[in-house]
């Protein structure tokens, strides 16, 4: 279809013709807001009613246990599913020139491309929707809504946050056994902070797992150089 038509397709419509039988491409992220660990997005074709059957909604209102059990289900049943894992040193690298909205409308427009369907919901990460509905459609060729708190409403979404937010989970398990007691990567949590701090004064290497444009890092890194000169 003309990128242009696609532009000016309105998504009310687009949504109205989604119903529970409908293959559709369901593409979410997780991790994006950590200051250790890469970014993962999920991406799963399939239809509501078999997602839905099989328990796929939010992750983040789901057990690890469940996210497991659900998440294998969903690998079972889904027409196609995929995880793309973003490292930490490429958003690093990227961000030196863009933003990460800007970095991941690259990646999941990238996927949109790729996968062997037409028409996709995803997980809205800019605060405009029709906005970004319009720029996926215009960069992938495909048919794209993206709406806010997607993952709560169209059941491809809930799974692909699912199997988004178990590959982040076992990044980061990874992550751990390397270079031990992380804790979740996010900054609210103290076990990351005191990680993060205590990696920077003994001159730690972290510099493959850690987003070093985050504010977060920045803020310690400069406090912890001021100490030093007084």
């Amino acid at each position: 279809m003309n990128q242009e038509l696609l532009k000016n397709i309105p998504a009310a419509m687009e949504l109205s013709e989604t119903n529970e039988t409908d293959l559709y491409g369901g593409i979410d992220e997780a991790g994006k807001g950590p200051v250790l660990g890469p970014m993962a997005i999920g991406i799963v074709i399939g239809d509501d009613i078999t997602m839905k059957r099989i328990g796929a909604r939010d992750s983040k209102s789901l057990s690890q246990s469940s996210r497991v059990r659900i998440g294998n289900l969903i690998k079972k049943e889904a027409t196609y599913w995929n995880v793309k894992l973003i490292d930490s040193s490429y958003l690093n690298k990227k961000m030196d020139e863009i933003t990460i909205n800007r970095i991941e409308e690259m990646e999941v427009s990238e996927i949109i491309s790729k996968a062997p369907c037409d028409r996709f919901v995803v997980d809205s990460f800019d605060v405009n929707e029709e906005r970004l509905s319009s720029v996926l459609s215009s960069m992938s060729g495909k048919k794209v809504i993206c709406r806010h708190r997607a993952d709560q409403t169209y059941a491809n979404v809930s799974a692909a946050s699912i199997i988004a937010k178990l590959a982040r989970e076992e990044a980061m398990d990874r992550i751990r056994k390397e270079y031990g007691d992380t804790g979740s990567g996010y900054p609210s949590d103290p076990k990351t902070v005191n990680f993060l701090r205590n990696s920077i004064i003994q001159g730690t290497d972290i510099s493959r797992i850690v987003r070093t444009h985050w504010k977060t890092y920045t803020s310690m890194v400069n406090e912890l150089n001021q100490r030093r000169i007084l």
